[in-house]
């Protein structure tokens, strides 16, 4: 398997997780957020390969509860840098975590009443952010 440095492996759960946490403050309410990490945990213990194992070991980032402006603006381009990680180190592995991100970005998004058009739009941002 590739070996990322600590410093790419974080950046790559950080950006991934972040991405999770914009979905679920894009929906808030406590039960939402619950079903919403439950439901993106699946995606990222359903990946594949390297995504699979940097996405379930280790810590859990932590965001700031009160500024999601602020992990948008660290996070989406954490995604591209994921990105460019993966290309340069593991170019087999891009779509291995491309699709994990999507996924759990999708699930979280539809857990709790559908997708609602906040989540919609955050979903649009990571799209963008991973093309």
């Amino acid at each position: 398997m590739t070996e990322l440095t600590d410093h790419e492996r974080a950046t790559l759960k950080r950006a991934a997780f972040g991405v999770v946490y914009l979905v679920s403050n894009a929906d808030p309410g406590f039960l939402a957020m619950l079903r919403e990490s439950v439901a993106a945990s699946g995606a990222f213990t359903g990946a594949r390969g390297l995504a699979r194992d940097v996405l379930t070991s280790g810590s859990l980032p932590r965001f700031p509860r009160r500024d999601p402006g602020r992990v948008e603006a660290e996070v989406l381009p954490a995604l591209t840098e994921s990105l460019a990680i993966l290309r340069a180190k593991a170019p087999d592995e891009v779509d291995n975590y491309r699709d994990a991100v999507l996924s759990a970005a999708q699930r979280a998004a539809e857990a709790a009443h559908g997708v609602r058009p906040s989540e919609a739009a955050v979903l649009a941002k990571v799209r963008a952010a991973l093309a």
